[in-house]
């Protein structure tokens, strides 16, 4: 595979989670297996088409910009995105990579990725229903020993959340690994819901991350 099918490619600071501030190429695919309500990619389906991009022109730009990779969506574990996401790691040379992934085929992804590429899978559980809780308990008991897989959390003041961070505890994942953020699509809900952030962050004894892309609107 040579290039890759994107609806959208630019260079920017990561936002949010262990790599925030980091200067990164983000490219953002089309499909997800998902359907939530707040998610940007169904903003950009909207406005923009699908582009191919070739593996050798995504190295320039790493090249040029001093730039990692970031690979979002979308899902990229999902469909055709899977087997782009891996060549993009396999063949693109950066100084990290980051899969922002709601798990989908994440298992199966790691499997067949470079061992020894700086890659980090930001997993963004999705906890809607009871099914979904139980296939996020499994995946994370899963990935628990994988020290390159970290969580990144949308809490809220709901239980299946607060279930979530309950069984972490539980099965002793690193709670190091693990990112809380506030819930909200502006600067005044981000700073709004901080508060209650702050103090889930405090009592599970993991880290709060801020949405700093939304907050000072550099993306």
């Amino acid at each position: 595979m040579n290039k890759v099918k994107v609806i959208e490619a630019f260079t920017s600071w990561q936002g949010e989670g262990n790599d925030t501030g980091k200067r990164m190429l983000i490219l953002r695919f089309k499909n997800c297996n998902r359907k939530c309500p707040w998610c940007d990619t169904n903003v950009k389906m909207r406005i923009s088409a699908e582009f191919d991009l070739s593996l050798k022109e995504i190295q320039k730009i790493v090249d040029q910009e001093n730039a990692g990779l970031l690979i979002t969506g979308g899902e990229p574990t999902y469909g055709g995105n899977f087997q782009q996401t891996i060549s993009l790691i396999n063949r693109v040379k950066a100084n990290i990579y980051n899969v922002e992934t709601n798990g989908c085929d994440l298992i199966d992804l790691i499997k067949l990725v470079n061992k020894n590429k700086n890659v980090i899978y930001s997993l963004s559980p999705k906890l809607f229903n009871d099914t979904d809780f139980m296939g996020y308990k499994r995946l994370v008991k899963e990935l628990k020993d994988n020290k390159r897989v970290f969580i990144k959390l949308v809490t809220e003041d709901k239980p299946l959340v607060i279930e979530f961070l309950d069984y972490l505890k539980e099965i002793e994942f690193d709670m190091n690994r693990v990112f809380l953020m506030p819930e909200g699509t502006t600067k005044e809900s981000i700073i709004n819901h901080a508060p209650f952030v702050f103090d889930m962050a405090e009592k599970y004894k993991c880290n709060f991350s801020s949405r700093e892309h939304i907050i000072y609107g550099f993306v």
